[in-house]
């Protein structure tokens, strides 16, 4: 039994983050390389709404035994001026096959592997403040060209 209740997960925003080819570096000291350039994209949601700026990338370790870790540092821009960045950590894994044709760039349903990260977001906008003192939850999908990401508040 725990001793406290689990903590509740508010929306904050969606987003469609649009990708650059992936810059294959290849084995690295821990595993196989790869960085993939975040260019663009929107963010859409009941916290947060902008774009994605051309800032960014997604710097990749794939390890043997099938985990990508992605490790990602990019920032949007809200409709009402502000920019917020978000260093996004998080794990990438499934079935071989289906993480073979993710890397390919083929279509596969989000359900047939899991994509989960952590984010903290930060800004000096007094109006985004919040987002300084606060942890975020991503559930992601990788699609051809892009990123599907929906980040919630842990409260």
């Amino acid at each position: 039994m725990s001793l406290l209740p689990p903590p509740a997960l508010r929306h904050i925003t969606d987003l469609t983050v649009t990708l650059d080819p992936i810059r294959h570096m290849n084995q690295g000291r821990a595993g196989f390389r790869r960085i993939i350039p975040i260019v663009g994209g929107t963010a859409a949601g009941p916290m947060i709404k902008g774009k994605i700026l051309n800032v960014g990338a997604d710097w990749q370790t794939q390890f043997a035994s099938g985990l990508t870790e992605l490790d990602t540092r990019y920032a949007i821009e809200t409709d009402d001026g502000a920019i917020i960045e978000i260093k996004n950590y998080g794990y990438r894994h499934g079935p071989a096959e289906v993480l073979d044709a993710l890397v390919r760039g083929e279509e596969v349903p989000p359900d047939a592997y899991y994509m989960r990260t952590h984010a903290r977001l930060e800004s000096g906008d007094e109006r985004y403040a919040w987002v300084n003192h606060t942890l975020f939850l991503g559930h992601g999908a990788r699609m051809n060209g892009l990123v599907q990401m929906s980040l919630f508040a842990i409260d």
